[in-house]
């Protein structure tokens, strides 16, 4: 689905800080299909992936210790006013809202268990071209350390609806962020018998046609499989980690099914 324009709180970019561009690239180039031609100098060596010609995410150099990360942006008209909502509720300001040359302006935000989150504000960038289609993002899921405190956290400061599942009664298996009519996310609590070390954090999938196809790929390009390809009530998805650490999730949903 082709993109031109998005709306406040939904979110419009993915890019992943990496140590090694060259073999991200490579990677990509070889599972979905991208595009990354190197930008000019002042671009700091970011590129912006596409297909069909189309922005679809974007690589840059690695700022963040520990193993390279996908990133969510959620789009906005007043990064600072996000920046103010954010302290107030009790997140923290990593990096505060800046000019990305006449692309837009970004800050880089945690909630209060340490999500790490991303905003944009659009200017001659206005976030992916293409989404919900195989080869492009389609959705961003935060594991949560604390649920009850992500409810309150993220409708303060995106204004984002909850839809709960189970809406009442049994322990919260899932939450659908939402905006009016349209899901714009998720949230996963985090399962016991999921290590403790693992901390609370934001997940990007992508669109596939054929998930099981798409982990042979990333295999065959040196990437791995954390879990394996597995039908969930949207689709059939498979949680992978491309040659340099990076993770993320590909999925390939049902045919009466799209995401926001």
């Amino acid at each position: 689905m082709e993109v031109d324009k998005y709306s406040e709180g939904v979110p419009s970019w993915v890019d992943l800080g990496t140590g090694d561009i060259e073999a991200a690239a490579t990677f990509y180039a070889g599972l979905f299909g991208w595009e990354s031609p190197e930008l000019p100098h002042e671009a700091g060596g970011y590129r912006i992936c596409t297909l069909r010609g189309r922005p679809v995410a974007g690589l840059g150099p690695q700022m963040n210790p520990g193993p390279p990360v996908w990133a969510t942006y959620v789009n906005t008209a007043d990064a600072d006013a996000v920046a103010d909502r954010v302290t107030a509720h009790g997140g923290q300001v990593l990096a505060a809202p800046f000019d990305v040359l006449d692309a837009g302006r970004m800050g880089v935000f945690a909630d209060p268990s340490g999500a790490v989150f991303s905003v944009w504000q659009p200017n001659s960038h206005q976030g992916a071209g293409l989404v919900n289609e195989p080869g492009t993002y389609s959705w961003s899921e935060l594991l949560a350390t604390d649920a009850e405190g992500a409810l309150t956290f993220y409708p303060a400061v995106f204004g984002w609806d909850v839809n709960k599942m189970p809406p009442t009664g049994a322990p919260l298996q899932y939450v659908e962020w939402k905006l009016g009519d349209r899901s714009v996310g998720g949230m996963l609590p985090k399962p016991e018998t999921m290590p403790a070390e693992v901390p609370a954090h934001w997940g990007v999938y992508f669109a596939v046609a054929d998930t099981d196809k798409a982990v042979e790929a990333v295999v065959l390009l040196g990437g791995q499989i954390v879990q394996p390809p597995t039908d969930i009530e949207p689709g059939r998805f498979a949680l992978v980690t491309d040659p340099t650490g990076a993770m993320f999730s590909v999925l390939a949903m049902r045919p009466t099914l799209t995401p926001g």
